[in-house]
């Protein structure tokens, strides 16, 4: 079991890092074997296994949907668990939609090491990352 300040303190981190675009410090708080599992429908959807992979699949992402983060709505940790909620928006081919979504984070301590991506309305997700 992790100490949930410690998790806190790595979320907060890592999510004050997301809002002012600091690629450094967001791969460098995913361990070396991390694994990302992503759902829907889509060819993205599964684990994808290995920080590359992990963030070859969020390139990916990016270059189908322009993302942006609108607000950080809470930060959770538990003893195994952490939690981001966000608001974010998407925009693809002249749509946009406002999305919140719930990343949720293994972390031993001192890294994610797995994170599942959920979304309020995938079917949403699926047409912005559709291929």
């Amino acid at each position: 079991m992790a100490d949930p300040d410690d998790i806190r303190r790595l979320l907060e981190g890592y999510a004050e890092a997301w809002k002012v675009g600091d690629l450094e410090v967001l791969l460098g708080a995913y361990a070396d074997d991390v694994v990302f599992h992503y759902f829907g429908g889509t060819d993205l959807a599964g684990a994808h296994v290995g920080k590359e992979a992990a963030v070859q699949a969020m390139v990916t992402v990016s270059t189908r949907a322009a993302r942006e983060l609108l607000e950080v709505v809470d930060v959770l940790a538990g003893d195994r668990l952490g939690t981001l909620v966000v608001r974010e928006r998407l925009v693809r081919d002249g749509e946009q939609a406002d999305v919140q979504r719930v990343f949720l984070y293994r972390v031993d301590g001192k890294r994610i090491v797995e994170c599942w991506v959920l979304d309020e309305d995938q079917a949403l997700i699926d047409r912005f990352w559709r291929s």
